[in-house]
């Protein structure tokens, strides 16, 4: 299983957050509130977010941060890779050069190529539709209809 560091995790959640809206602003501490992480640790994610040019800074009372780089263009890979390293290469310098050693390391090198395709493969375009189909459905105006 893929292991992310907190700050890349933070950023995905940022991420997603702000581009489910464009137009909304929302401050490091309303993100931090909704994910119940860290609003300090967030802030200096949302300046790194800000130099990669995927979030701006809105200075000023009701300022915040809003999403301006492009959902359907931008992909996991791009948000991961601000924080961590995808793809650094063979593994064959971490482990003993042994036939178990050459036969893990390929199969390290591999895990590594599929983990760097998939995240570049989806968009935040495509996270931010997952995430609206696990949206519970709203109750009707009338309490008549309920999903199932």
């Amino acid at each position: 299983m893929m292991s992310l560091q907190k700050a890349t995790l933070f950023a995905l959640y940022a991420v997603l957050e702000l581009a489910e809206d464009t137009d909304r602003q929302l401050s490091a501490s309303e993100i931090a509130e909704r994910y119940n992480i860290s609003t300090n640790h967030l802030a200096k994610v949302l300046r790194d977010l800000g130099r990669a040019g995927l979030v701006e800074s809105v200075r000023g009372a009701g300022g915040g941060y809003r999403f301006c780089g492009n959902a359907k263009r931008t992909t996991l890979l791009d948000v991961v890779q601000l924080f961590e390293e995808v793809g650094t290469g063979p593994s064959n310098s971490i482990v003993q050069q042994t036939n178990a050693g050459a036969a893990l390391s390929q199969v390290m090198d591999e895990i590594e190529e599929i983990t760097h395709a998939t995240l570049l493969s989806i968009t935040l375009e495509t996270m931010l539709k997952l995430m609206r189909k696990r949206r519970p459905e709203k109750p009707s105006s009338t309490g008549l209809f309920r999903a199932v």
